[in-house]
């Protein structure tokens, strides 16, 4: 087990089955820095944890991944805005370095995920319960660190945008709201909307309550 400080929590957990040199691991932060690092450079962990990104001040590390080098990122903010971007924009760092800028946000505001783009759909859900999916095509390849475009309206009736992921028809998604409520639905149930759109209902969430995440599931069967 990792031992934790004050403070920290575990945010990721990638299986490994090999530590190649042609595979990195790419990182997120909270303040829209990413980073990636030979898979390598992780191979002799120990016992009391290994550095992986240089965070600074309050940042934190929101989302990481497994690449292969030539792949696409996708980054969404809880302000509704996402930014796509070849990996190869990202030069490979030591585990001690800080990163360099992914997208750029404004105050008061925080990456929420990151995914690898690939065949799918993109699902956005936002803490008052809304979401909805949108074609990967929809969002336009641009240069690391702008500002980006929409990829959902966050609007009074929907709130700030709390959880991304992309999936496929088969998905399932398991929803989180802050009181500990739990539902799961199947991602083909969920309508498919252009980037500049509210989404619709996901969850009801209670007076005083919020959705605070998603998780994409393997289809499963009934019991």
């Amino acid at each position: 087990l990792l031992p934790l400080e004050d403070g920290e929590r575990i945010n990721a957990v990638l299986p490994v089955k090999d530590y190649a040199e042609d595979s990195y691991v790419f990182m997120a932060t909270s303040g829209g820095t990413v980073k990636k690092t030979s898979l390598n450079q992780f191979s002799r962990p120990r016992s009391s944890g290994i550095i992986a990104i240089d965070l600074r001040g309050d940042d934190k590390l929101v989302d990481v991944a497994i690449t292969d080098g030539e792949a696409e990122i996708l980054l969404v903010a809880s302000h509704g805005k996402s930014i796509r971007f070849r990996e190869s924009d990202v030069r490979p760092m030591g585990r001690g370095a800080a990163g360099v800028r992914g997208i750029k946000l404004p105050e008061g505001h925080e990456v929420i995920a990151l995914a690898l783009v690939d065949e799918g759909l993109i699902l956005t859900a936002t803490e008052n319960g809304y979401g909805k999916r949108t074609p990967v095509e929809d969002f336009p390849v641009q240069g690391r660190g702008g500002q980006g475009v929409i990829a959902i309206q966050t609007t009074k009736r929907n709130g700030r945008t709390v959880g991304m992921s992309l999936v496929g028809d088969e998905d399932e998604v398991m929803l989180i709201s802050s009181n500990g409520t739990l539902v799961r639905t199947g991602v083909s149930e969920i309508s498919v909307m252009g980037r500049n759109t509210q989404g619709v209902r996901l969850i009801r969430v209670e007076s005083g309550q919020r959705l605070v995440g998603l998780a994409r599931i393997e289809s499963i069967e009934d019991d």
